[in-house]
């Protein structure tokens, strides 16, 4: 007997229902996003289609197409995509942590700033300047926060689109 001949119908729905709750968080992601998923072009364009359609009906029936395609896709790397992707995973918790520490020592500490140029060489060295000074700058406390959070969002966007 084969596998899928031994599973039972609840449990079939069950994986049929989960498949199409992950067609629905993919359906959630903008076009720069979709295209850091591990999917096929077939997926991706099924997601696209969906997308652009004004009718509810015609969401519905594509989502179960998009839940059909999944079946033949690695699904375990998509979870863990999207995890990463939604910053729910581990990874993508340690990594904000990372750049929170990060920018606490380049607001802090004046020699962090050469220990993460040397760590991180290709990032844009004028525009890390400016965001620090920016923060030292600041007349108050809100200044502060706001030019701090500038500076990490330089620092994710620099690491989210290192090699």
């Amino acid at each position: 007997m084969n596998d899928e001949a031994q599973t039972s119908k609840t449990e079939r729905k069950r994986r049929a229902t989960r498949m199409q709750q992950l067609g629905r968080s993919l359906t959630e992601l903008n076009a720069i996003q979709l295209a850091t998923m591990p999917a096929s072009h077939k997926l991706q364009t099924a997601i696209q289609d969906y997308q652009r359609f004004p009718s509810n009906e015609a969401k519905r029936r594509q989502l179960q197409f998009i839940g059909k395609l999944i079946r033949d896709e690695d699904t375990e790397s998509i979870e863990l995509a999207l995890a990463r992707l939604e910053g729910t995973s581990a990874l993508a918790q340690y990594e904000f942590h990372q750049l929170e520490h990060w920018r606490d020592r380049l607001i802090e500490e004046p020699t962090a700033l050469t220990e993460y140029l040397h760590e991180h060489p290709t990032i844009d060295r004028q525009a890390l300047r400016h965001h620090i000074q920016h923060v030292h700058r600041a007349k108050d406390d809100q200044q502060r926060r706001a030019s701090a959070r500038a500076l990490f969002r330089f620092l994710r966007d620099a690491y989210d689109s290192a090699p």
